[in-house]
């Protein structure tokens, strides 16, 4: 882990207690003046603290220095993602934010299943934990779109991934792209995009939703 994350992390003194104290207690066994790194994932700083008392209850740190330090992808990518099994999206979540994809947009196509619902308390849980372990310094953005129609009034550049002859991925300028669920899009989904925004792997196989989204994330930010 490259830093803990904290809401309050940035004021002079901080009082952890409960799973924080059990992680810096019990897991990492710290001890008074050691060095601890936090963020709040708010304002690109990384604070170092160090730990003024501990005990079996709470520990006590001061703050010793804020440095700006930003640490995210050289691309940007926003996801437009048709709704699928919310277990299968907290799979692979953690390697979408490893690779800092920017934002992700869930989208109810007209083949997503309307009894799968994100949740969003539970991703965002995940989203700490996998930015705390990668060293990320900024959330990623997650919400909501009720259909194509209104994902597109809002991010009218985007592409689709599709099936394409012609338009690959790999040589495909984009910063936001839309993914379809099990059994891809509808026809009438399809006739939405100009055919020039619509663009495709090379290769034969078909990849499930979830490889789609981490194929492209990859392709474009590593």
């Amino acid at each position: 882990m490259l830093y803990l994350y904290q809401k309050e992390a940035g004021k002079a003194q901080l009082t952890l207690s409960g799973d924080d104290h059990r992680y810096i207690f019990k897991v990492r066994r710290h001890k008074v003046d050691d060095t601890l790194y936090l963020r709040n994932l708010e304002d690109g700083l990384l604070h170092r603290y160090r730990i003024a008392f501990i005990d079996k209850r709470s520990v006590i740190l001061d703050l010793q220095e804020s440095t700006k330090l930003e640490v995210k992808a050289l691309g940007s990518l926003h996801i437009g993602w048709c709704v699928i099994d919310p277990k299968n999206i907290e799979k692979v979540l953690p390697s979408l934010n490893e690779m800092g994809v920017e934002k992700i947009t869930f989208i109810y196509c007209k083949r997503s299943q309307k009894s799968f619902k994100p949740d969003f308390k539970r991703l965002k849980k995940i989203l700490l934990n996998s930015s705390q372990q990668s060293g990320r310094s900024e959330m990623m953005q997650l919400e909501m779109a009720d259909n194509m129609q209104d994902f597109l009034a809002e991010y009218p550049e985007s592409k689709m991934l599709n099936f394409s002859e012609n338009n690959f991925v790999s040589n495909a300028a984009f910063d936001s792209i839309v993914i379809g669920c099990e059994g891809g899009f509808h026809d009438e989904e399809v006739l939405l995009f100009k055919k020039e925004n619509i663009i495709g792997f090379e290769t034969p196989l078909v990849l499930k939703s979830e490889s789609a989204v981490c194929a492209v994330a990859s392709k474009k930010l590593l």
